[in-house]
């Protein structure tokens, strides 16, 4: 389970997310991506368990968790720091263009899921043709009654083309889909329910729910 002081600690970052006082918390700081660390070490273990492709990648956690350093050189925002912890599993590592898993931990904005957020056009191109081609079984895999149930939103994407992207029939059966430019899936977890128990045992469950698709877009690269 991930302590309350963990997401008291990203709560205050994001009231003061400013250097001073992140200079005056590091220890606060420190404690609160242990947590997470350790908390993550043990998603690896669970996921090793029905997925050989991260069971022999050897993935440590600490790898595996975005910068909380925000890049602030062409951003509007001056913000320095991200209010999340961020995780994301793949053979390749969080730096790899495969699709994977993720969650990130937010108070009131924490979420686990599996996909590909915004691919380079060469693999998105790829994921296309993977859908285009083979239709019907990623229809059975988004179509399924746990997906839908686990992932109500279903799958989504950070763009859509409003026109069929060149190369595609417009009449396919899966043109919504092929003007996607991103393919992922997210469950909403609750703080009440981050600091649960149960909490591995939720988010393995998504992870299990979302292999399928996962699978499907890897095969593709």
């Amino acid at each position: 389970m991930i302590q309350l002081a963990t997401l008291k600690f990203l709560a205050d970052l994001k009231k003061n997310n400013n250097k001073e006082w992140f200079d005056e918390n590091k220890k606060n700081h420190e404690n609160a991506k242990n947590d997470f660390l350790a908390f993550s070490q043990n998603i690896i273990a669970g996921l090793s368990m029905f997925d050989n492709n991260i069971a022999n990648a050897n993935l440590e956690p600490k790898k595996c968790i975005t910068r909380l350093n925000r890049d602030i050189r062409f951003s509007a925002d001056k913000s320095p720091y991200k209010t999340n912890f961020f995780l994301m599993l793949n053979q390749g590592g969080k730096n790899s263009s495969n699709a994977c898993y993720y969650l990130q931990l937010q108070p009131d904005s924490s979420f686990v899921g599996g996909g590909v957020y915004m691919p380079m056009p060469p693999d998105l191109q790829k994921f296309r043709q993977e859908i285009d081609y083979n239709f019907s079984e990623w229809n059975k895999i988004v179509e399924n009654k746990l997906f839908k149930k686990v992932f109500a939103e279903g799958v989504q994407a950070p763009e859509k083309l409003s026109r069929p992207p060149k190369g595609f029939d417009a009449n396919s059966k899966a043109i919504e889909y092929l003007k996607m430019k991103g393919y992922f899936t997210t469950n909403k977890i609750s703080d009440t329910e981050m600091q649960s128990k149960d909490i591995i045992k939720t988010v393995l469950k998504s992870f299990e729910t979302a292999k399928p698709l996962i699978d499907f877009l890897n095969n593709a690269l």
